[in-house]
């Protein structure tokens, strides 16, 4: 899984979300500065940086729980072992680390292979949450259709979403972070 955060006019950059990376430089269709990354292999995500913002992805899972009161509560865990139909959290943290604010920042991350979006789940303070059917074209949920071998054309379903972006409004001041998080079943 490779989020991919930039800014437009800042610096940018990628991280694989569960291993090591190989960035490479690519220029968007608008001129911002991209990262990609390439997973190598599983492991907890390391920060990454480039530029301003420091990405930071965790996977984690809910787990149940009675306090000392008797009450039961749930908390999130790390994703230590999942198996087919187990739900994951994943929580992208976008921190800025410079002396300056980072304006109309972007983030990108693909939906893990061999899981499935859980619709509704995409959340980011802030944010205006798109999806996309192929990385490269981002809408609301309501404008995804999905042409079928006929030529009709359909509404997009949550499962077939293989990206989601957070737009986040406002800027990301020095020392701040922005929170994007969205939950995924393994198949």
């Amino acid at each position: 899984m490779n989020p991919r955060i930039h800014s437009r006019g800042a610096a940018a950059l990628a991280l694989a979300a569960l291993g090591a990376i190989a960035p490479a430089q690519e220029a968007a269709a608008d001129g911002t500065r991209l990262a990609s990354a390439t997973p190598a292999t599983p492991a907890a995500a390391a920060p990454s940086r480039a530029g301003c913002i420091e990405l930071k992805t965790v996977a984690e899972t809910e787990e149940t729980v009675v306090d000392p009161a008797g009450e039961r509560r749930t908390r999130l865990v790390p994703a230590a072992k999942v198996v087919p139909g187990d739900e994951v959290v994943w929580t992208i943290t976008a921190a800025n680390v410079c002396q300056r604010a980072a304006e109309r920042v972007l983030v990108d991350n693909p939906v893990p292979q061999h899981m499935t979006y859980v619709p509704g789940s995409a959340a980011g303070a802030g944010s205006q949450v798109q999806f996309s059917l192929d990385g490269a074209r981002y809408a609301a949920p309501e404008a995804l259709q999905v042409k079928a071998a006929d030529g009709t054309t359909r509404a997009a379903r949550a499962d077939e979403y293989t990206h989601i972006r957070w737009n986040f409004a406002n800027a990301i001041a020095p020392g701040q972070v922005a929170i994007a998080r969205f939950r995924a079943t393994l198949k």
